[in-house]
């Protein structure tokens, strides 16, 4: 393992805490990670649904392996701050598999990755941890794992034990090797605290629509936000707007926050561009 990429994996560790919560504004491709990298990020998280969106493809599983991994590297060889990537489940069909995937993502220069459980049974996401944690040992890679729990996101189980069946999914994945637990689809504030306190990782929750902000995440006891699909979701919709206009009116009338061409250009012409 290479000097640089160990002194990223340290650096991407120590981001993670509630103190200053690590803020990650999602990329899906080379041009979103520089935009975002220039923005001030610290560090650089891939949205498996950009990227899959990006590429022609739906979210959830449809991406194959090879195509995510190009992604990636291409995304860390580009930027200059560590990288996390989103791997969906592992892009396999079994733990030996995930771990085929996980070499290749440190290969690819990554120093975390999420893995989610969606609704494979909590014991095949443990092995699929565990079979990532041994790949990165055996490569001599500081990886950080988050490991994606989807009880909330995915309304899984009865509302009155989704948070102990949350928390009983936590204890188990951070056993099989997680260095972080993350929770999409919480904003209750109660419901926050509660997980923080109880998870023994850093916990990581998405931001969007009713959740508290970042800083007010942190005195829960949040220590990492990621927007998820956000921002490309709305880098879309202002394409159909644009569109829409296009064709419904024959002009388009240009926003206010727009990038230049010259300024996009300008970041794809920077130092850590392949």
């Amino acid at each position: 393992m290479t000097h640089a990429y160990a002194a990223d994996a340290r650096l991407f560790r120590s981001l993670h805490t509630p103190s200053a919560p690590l803020a990650l504004a999602n990329a899906w491709d080379v041009a979103s990670a520089r935009v975002v990298e220039a923005a001030g990020a610290p560090a650089i998280a891939t949205t498996s649904a950009g990227v899959s969106w990006a590429l022609g493809s739906p979210d959830g599983g449809s991406l194959t392996r090879e195509r995510a991994l190009e992604v990636i590297a291409r995304i860390a060889d580009a930027v200059t701050v560590p990288v996390t990537a989103d791997i969906e489940d592992g892009y396999g069909e079994d733990a030996s598999a995930v771990a085929e995937t996980v070499a290749g993502v440190i290969e690819a220069g990554a120093v975390g990755v999420n893995i989610e459980d969606g609704t494979r049974t909590p014991a095949e996401l443990a092995a699929r941890l565990a079979a990532a944690r041994r790949t990165a040992e055996r490569a001599g890679a500081d990886l950080f794992l988050n490991a994606r729990i989807d009880t909330y996101l995915l309304g899984l189980g009865a509302p009155e034990t989704r948070l102990e069946e949350t928390l009983t999914r936590a204890r188990l994945y951070v056993e099989a090797g997680a260095d972080g637990i993350f929770v999409p689809g919480v904003t209750d504030r109660a419901t926050l605290k509660a997980l923080a306190g109880d998870v023994p990782v850093p916990l990581n929750v998405m931001a969007g629509p009713g959740a508290p902000s970042v800083a007010e995440l942190g005195t829960l006891g949040v220590a990492r936000v990621s927007l998820g699909p956000g921002v490309a979701l709305a880098a879309y919709a202002a394409a159909r707007r644009a569109a829409r206009e296009l064709y419904e009116t024959g002009s388009v009338t240009s926003p206010a926050d727009v990038l230049s061409f010259a300024e996009l250009d300008g970041l794809l012409a920077g130092p850590g561009q392949p």
